[in-house]
């Protein structure tokens, strides 16, 4: 009797796990498999294993382009994370000032970039601000006497829009989550630390951050995988097919997907794949020891 109670739940959750099993496990042991053959457009059918070459060809070869561009991953990620709070924080702090008149209609319009298809903005922000003869960009710098820029053709300046674009759709979400972290921080404390003479800055510093940190911590650390990720915003800015603009950007992820769908090396982009699949499981296990000490 005791046996079958202990394997009860188990019996339940056999269907998830099944499910969990062919949907997500069975696609990381097969991608795995092929990161160690030489499967590509070359060889459809009669690829072979051999072994921890594509892992070390990413890994050890500068010219591969990977390692050029998980550097450029990580700059991406740190910049945007390091921007994105900041603004979001001061931004959320003026949207909980005492006296701000329609706060509400100013949250409600801010979460407007953040609800629209990404697709959608993507591609209106290519032509709508970044192109060369009628972008909103170029229009303005033109009526200021200077010449036009062609943002998306180097490196730097792609980067750059980029991550405006990026912080333009993900700052709501941040917004969002440092508001409701803000409302719940007892003004009882604000009202102590002005009493013993704290200013603005040693408030924030003393109270505000310790005491939104907790609830913060995890939202932070969900946008930095997330930016980590990112494929949609570099590849329809600057990689789309019969609209390339001319920058070499590459991230991890539009690097693995070059190797999987343009040059058909499915086995150095599944070696990338685990790659970044093993790099955000280590990520992870540091930020999750992070959040528990919060």
């Amino acid at each position: 009797m005791k046996t079958k109670k202990r394997f009860l739940p188990w019996k339940y959750a056999l269907p998830a796990l099944a499910l969990i099993g062919v949907i997500v496990v069975f696609p990381i042991l097969y991608t795995g498999y092929i990161s160690l053959t030489n499967m590509n457009m070359y060889h459809w059918n009669d690829y072979h294993l051999i072994g921890f070459e594509n892992f070390q060809r990413a890994l050890t070869k500068v010219d591969s382009g990977f390692l050029s561009a998980l550097i450029t991953t990580i700059i991406w990620t740190v910049l945007n994370m390091l921007i994105q709070v900041a603004l979001a924080y001061f931004l959320a702090l003026g949207l909980n000032a005492q006296g701000l008149r329609l706060a509400r209609v100013y949250k409600t319009l801010l979460m407007f970039p953040w609800a629209m298809p990404a697709y959608v903005s993507i591609l209106l922000w290519r032509v709508g601000m970044f192109n060369t003869e009628f972008g909103f960009l170029n229009k303005l710098l033109t009526a200021m006497g200077l010449e036009r820029v062609n943002f998306l053709s180097r490196n730097i300046p792609a980067f750059l829009s980029c991550m405006l674009l990026n912080l333009w759709m993900a700052m709501p979400f941040m917004i969002m989550m440092m508001d409701s972290a803000l409302r719940s921080v007892d003004r009882s404390y604000y009202e102590s630390a002005k009493l013993d003479g704290a200013g603005f800055w040693t408030q924030n510093w003393y109270v505000t951050i310790p005491a939104i940190k907790p609830v913060l911590a995890p939202a932070v650390i969900m946008t930095a995988f997330t930016t980590f990720k990112q494929f949609d915003i570099v590849y329809l800015l600057t990689m789309q097919r019969g609209s390339l603009s001319g920058a070499t950007l590459q991230t991890v992820i539009t690097y693995a997907h070059q190797n999987a769908f343009v040059s058909n090396n499915y086995g150095l982009s599944s070696a990338v794949s685990i790659i970044i699949f093993l790099f955000i499981i280590v990520f992870s296990i540091f930020t999750n020891k992070g959040v528990e000490e919060t």
